[in-house]
């Protein structure tokens, strides 16, 4: 999954939250350094992740997507399925996901010192376009796919992927909204477990 579901994920639990957040900048067991909680909200995301790669519903969406998007289509559909998690946020939460994302940029600015370099990198960039508020339009999707189109060197077809978006609206909605129940579920029941150790 991408940001928001990650962060959504950690279940307003500010450690595990950050864990959630850079564990992507976190190379293999790199990370004993961290206060307990923060590790394991990385243990989560990497969870989180192996779940989502072997969950048929997000197989499916990604299969749609392999024609013009290759092996980057697993990328672009958490991507979508972030979209869709942020234009039905209110399902999700009661909290007003533009207050929800100033919480979160506070957070990261809060915790700069201890922020891996990639993440320290990244931040400004997030939080200038506010990228979590803006998943919930097509246009703000847009954007952070070509935001990826160009860190892989323009060698995918990531800027193309909202006309395939587009194209099957409809499907992916619906193929994120089952995905997502039983993501909810698993996430819950997987850091229930972390805790109790």
């Amino acid at each position: 999954m991408n940001f928001l579901a990650h962060i959504y994920l950690s279940f307003d639990d500010e450690e595990i939250s950050l864990g959630n957040f850079i564990a992507d900048s976190i190379r293999g067991n790199r990370f004993s350094h961290f206060p307990e909680r923060i590790q394991k909200g990385i243990i989560l995301h990497r969870a989180i992740d192996t779940y989502t790669d072997a969950h048929p519903t997000h197989r499916r969406s990604s299969k749609r997507l392999h024609p013009t998007q290759g092996h980057y289509s697993r990328v672009v559909v958490d991507v979508f399925y972030d979209h869709f998690l942020a234009k039905n946020w209110e399902v999700y939460s009661k909290e007003d996901l533009r207050a929800y994302a100033e919480q979160f940029y506070k957070l990261l600015k809060d915790n700069y010192p201890i922020l891996p370099e990639p993440t320290k990198h990244l931040m400004p960039y997030m939080i200038r376009d506010n990228w979590l508020y803006n998943y919930a339009s097509i246009e703000g999707i847009d954007r952070v796919l070509n935001g990826l189109f160009r860190r892989t060197g323009k060698k995918s077809r990531m800027n193309k992927a909202v006309k395939d978006l587009e194209m099957h609206y409809d499907l992916f909605e619906s193929e994120f909204t089952d995905f997502f129940e039983d993501l909810i579920i698993f996430s819950r029941e997987k850091l229930n477990s972390l805790n109790k150790h």
